[in-house]
């Protein structure tokens, strides 16, 4: 097994914005390569995620998003464990993305359980968390708030959110 240097570290860092230590061990664990690591890094915060999802979210963010033009927007009401957390800019990014989305997107509900009960024919494109990302078409909401999640260190959930547009 060869010696990780700090820069590899840092590279590693820079990329998944996982602590200095679990970045540490994942490149010690895949040999130094980093998209190895990188997969490592993922599965323990999807572990992360699974850990964390029965703590209480109290704390968050009502986080809004309007479309240039002003004709569309959407509401997001996202929730958190700690205020400490409301407060990263990640938080507030993450918000600003999933406002983005139903801006985008306008889901009708958000997950596979609010959707049950409806009388309609729903598919997965009108459930918020099935959606594709439209910043990276190759993970769903569900998958990105779960990074969130492994990130920030702490349970966050969607709690509701509502989309605008004029003349609807």
């Amino acid at each position: 097994m060869s010696k990780v240097t700090a820069k590899e570290v840092k590279e590693l860092r820079d990329i998944t914005g996982a602590g200095f230590m679990d970045c540490k061990k994942a490149l010690e664990e895949a040999d130094g390569n980093q998209e190895s690591a990188i997969s490592i890094l993922n599965e323990k915060g999807l572990a992360s995620a699974a850990k964390k999802a029965d703590r209480s979210t109290s704390e968050g963010l009502v986080i809004s998003y309007i479309h240039t033009g002003g004709r569309v927007g959407a509401m997001v009401e996202l929730n958190c464990e700690t205020d400490f957390v409301a407060r990263t800019d990640d938080f507030e990014i993450l918000g600003k993305n999933i406002a983005m989305q139903v801006a985008a997107m306008d889901p009708k509900f958000l997950d596979n359980d609010s959707a049950e009960d409806s009388q309609e024919k729903v598919d997965s494109s009108m459930i918020l968390m099935e959606q594709e990302y439209i910043r990276d078409s190759s993970i769903k909401i569900s998958d990105l708030l779960k990074e969130s999640i492994g990130k920030l260190g702490e349970n966050i959930k969607i709690n509701r959110f509502s989309r605008f547009e004029l003349g609807k």
